[in-house]
């Protein structure tokens, strides 16, 4: 499948074969202390427990593992704040292949140091005044690499909606699931995945309050541009949806919700107090949005997708202390 076309369900059955025995199918936790306070049952899928900490591990490695042996000589390069580095990282090394990764200088120093970890090339540019897509697409055509860009790619999209697919296939149809939105290929997988196996399902995304593009351009209905924002979701300090996600976003997502980094905290805080499991401030996203959105929730099953939780420990404490 060309990397620009639009996916389907069948391409996320597809990535679900390739995933096999690579991917963790990760479990699916439940809490009767969240349950109780928000008046519904919860199930939370547990991305944060995938290889390198991350969902993000799914649509890289479907990605990788469709190149040719030509180009996975040649390498591949790519460009995040994190967790797409690590698993595009990751999974260059279970498939043999050379990556580069283009990072800003501020990320998390346990995704760098990870990224490197994995034996990947790590350039550091400034989010804040450098264009770090530029900078891999000269990279790409200098060294003859392929570009698996974090999320507005086919495979990348496909990938990541294995993880509703999952969840769907375990516990059965919901009536609302929520999904952190960054640049959207996670809530775009998801919306194939879910839109095939739990059709009557309401699917949002979220994102932080400090940058709503997404919601922006849901409700506008064209892809809105904006600034870096600056917001403890590293995950989600994209400037834009890509042209693959929003297409399939606007036509299978409900709505847009946002949250913001002091109801993330409090997220962050319940997970390690109560349920006694480290999620990173984007993976809280969307448990942030059910919180406040819960007088809608009443006597529903909802899905929670917990993307990732890659923090650095510091910045944890830190956070914790807030």
């Amino acid at each position: 499948m060309p990397s620009s076309a639009l996916p389907t369900y069948a391409d996320v059955v597809d990535a679900a074969r390739r995933l096999e025995g690579h991917a963790h199918r990760t479990p699916v936790l439940t809490s009767r202390t969240a349950d109780a306070e928000l008046g519904c049952s919860l199930f939370f899928k547990a991305e944060h427990l995938q290889r390198m900490g991350a969902f993000k591990f799914r649509g890289a490695f479907n990605a990788l593992s469709r190149l040719d042996d030509a180009q996975r000589r040649r390498g591949v390069v790519a460009f995040s704040s994190g967790n797409h580095a690590q698993a595009i990282a990751l999974s260059a090394g279970m498939l043999g292949m050379p990556a580069t990764i283009v990072m800003p200088h501020d990320a998390p120093e346990a995704k760098v140091a990870a990224t490197r970890g994995y034996g990947a090339e790590v350039v550091i540019y400034n989010r804040y005044t450098e264009d770090r897509e530029q900078i891999s697409r000269t990279l790409a055509q200098e060294r003859g690499l392929a570009l698996i860009p974090p999320y507005d790619h086919a495979d990348v999209i496909a990938g990541q909606g294995t993880a509703a697919m999952e969840l769907i296939e375990e516990v059965g149809p919901l009536d609302v699931l929520l999904a952190p939105l960054g640049g959207g290929g996670l809530l775009s997988g998801t919306a194939l995945a879910v839109r095939a196996l739990s059709p009557l399902c309401r699917i949002y995304g979220v994102e932080p309050e400090a940058g709503n593009d997404g919601q922006r351009s849901f409700r506008s209905g064209q892809i809105v541009h904006i600034d870096t924002p600056r917001t403890i979701a590293d995950g989600a300090q994209t400037q834009h949806l890509g042209a693959l996600t929003f297409a399939i976003i606007r036509d299978k997502v409900d709505d847009i919700l946002t949250a913001s980094d002091d109801e993330l905290v409090s997220c962050m805080q319940f997970f390690a107090t109560r349920m006694k499991t480290l999620v990173e401030p984007t993976g809280c996203l969307p448990f942030a949005a059910a919180r406040s959105h819960k007088n809608v929730l009443q006597g529903k099953r909802v899905g929670i997708l917990l993307s990732g939780g890659n923090i650095d420990l510091n910045r944890f404490c830190q956070s914790m202390a807030r």
